[in-house]
């Protein structure tokens, strides 16, 4: 059985992992008879976003391992226990937690820093020739990471969004939510989810099919 990590990002689209595209792509895993292996890096949410108003809950603290638990119905690791060693192809979800929690993109833009477990295992993916996913915003995390090797990734049709993303050195392609954009030198597979979706069928269609481009991948040498 392929075993694929999946990076969460705390619960909740607004300081964490978007919980559609986290269920969605653990659905379209299971369906297609691999493991998934969650994880997340152990460090302090940035901030709590209260859900139903979208403000900030001030004085509020939270871990993201421990969000991202909920996803994961508590099977989930540390990230920092798991290497490119333990599994065959890596995917993130979006949600801001990506751009806020897994990095300081949603703060800092081509000028961001990536928490250093996430460049980790992106780098050690990348340098062992296995495939990583990239859902939403999360393909940011992939610009800045391995921007140097003119990463091709998709975010949609946001115009800033893919400037930033170029700035950082990834060749950016429009899509839609059911597009999946495939870059087979660096072994890298896009979908702009909720970036351009207007339903969470649409949302369906692309992790469905990144997830099935993600396993093709598997089967092929670097």
């Amino acid at each position: 059985m392929k075993k694929v990590g999946v990076v969460l990002s705390g619960c909740g689209v607004m300081d964490g992992s978007e919980i559609h595209e986290s269920v969605l792509a653990l659905l379209a895993l299971d369906r297609a008879g691999a493991e998934a292996v969650c994880a997340a890096p152990n460090i302090k949410q940035h901030h709590v976003i209260n859900h139903l108003n979208n403000e900030l809950d001030e004085g509020r603290f939270r871990n993201v391992l421990t969000e991202a638990a909920r996803i994961a119905r508590g099977k989930i690791r540390d990230l920092a226990k798991l290497s490119a060693a333990d599994i065959d192809a890596l995917v993130f979800p979006g949600g801001y937690g990506a751009a806020k929690n897994l990095s300081t993109f949603a703060f800092d833009g081509e000028r961001c820093h990536v928490d250093p477990e996430v460049d980790r295992i992106v780098r050690e993916m990348h340098q062992a020739g296995k495939p990583i996913g990239f859902i939403c915003i999360s393909p940011a995390l992939g610009a800045k990471i391995l921007g140097e090797h003119k990463v091709k990734l998709t975010i949609g049709n946001d115009k800033q969004t893919a400037q930033t993303l170029m700035a950082l050195g990834a060749v950016h392609q429009e899509a839609k939510a059911a597009d999946i954009v495939v870059d087979e030198k660096n072994r890298v597979v896009s979908t702009p989810a909720y970036m351009c979706a207007r339903s969470i069928s649409e949302a369906a269609t692309g992790i469905e099919a990144l997830v099935q481009a993600v396993l093709k991948m598997t089967d092929k040498k670097a």
